[in-house]
């Protein structure tokens, strides 16, 4: 298979982020559910953990805008800042596990969200005992905050993530198309993110539609490519 995510990419596809947007499936759904219960939470706080692509910032950007929610990348959190934030009726820390936040002012933010009713959403690829915590009464209180994973999508899900990424880049496309990637492709948000963006590059280069040839051709599956049947 060519490692086609390494390929430069066109800048085609703009995130929306609204509720209507966001394809709900079994390996999502519990998460979607909790954050549509907001403000009936059994916390103050929440972790949304789940690899690259599946949906972390947009179920955060969901709850900011019911919620009215700052959001923040996590090593932005500053200690002097965090009063000021706590007037906020919610905040969001975006990728606590690649820029990890400031353990004492996440902390104090903890603590002031459980005083104050205030709501705190962090995102992340990994669960809380993966981001390096070294302060044992931060690692409990994040321990305590419910964990809302995302899990790779299953058959369903992908299908329905061909479809929008494709639509997002306005790309006409059969179904047999996505019928022949899904086979053929990793099970995971972010293959399919980088295969639809590599199929939109090379279908611009070669001035051609997006037909199975070209998926196999991208993919290197040499089976594939001397099929000319409906694109």
């Amino acid at each position: 298979m060519k490692n086609f995510g390494q390929l430069p990419l066109p800048l085609g596809a703009t995130p929306r982020y609204g509720r209507e947007d966001f394809l709900v499936g079994k390996p999502n759904e519990a998460a979607f559910a909790y954050i549509e219960r907001w403000p009936r939470w059994l916390a103050p706080a929440a972790i949304l953990a789940g690899p690259e692509g599946s949906g972390k910032t947009h179920l955060a950007a969901i709850f900011a805008q019911v919620s009215g929610a700052r959001t923040l990348r996590a090593d932005h959190l500053r200690q002097d800042g965090v009063p000021e934030l706590a007037k906020c009726p919610a905040l969001v820390l975006e990728d606590c596990d690649r820029f990890p936040p400031d353990e004492v002012a996440l902390f104090h933010l903890l603590n002031l969200a459980r005083e104050t009713g205030h709501f705190v959403v962090m995102t992340a690829r990994v669960p809380p005992d993966r981001w390096g915590i070294r302060t044992p009464d931060l690692l409990s209180r994040l321990r305590l905050a419910p964990l809302l994973q995302l899990a790779e999508p299953d058959d369903a899900l992908l299908g329905a993530l061909f479809v929008k990424h494709f639509s997002d880049r306005q790309l006409a496309v059969d179904a047999s198309v996505v019928t022949y990637a899904m086979a053929r492709i990793e099970r995971s948000y972010a293959g399919v993110q980088a295969l639809v963006a590599a199929l939109d590059r090379e279908s611009l280069v070669r001035k051609k539609p997006i037909t199975r040839v070209l998926v196999a051709d991208i993919l290197g599956d040499q089976s594939g490519q001397d099929d000319e049947g409906p694109s």
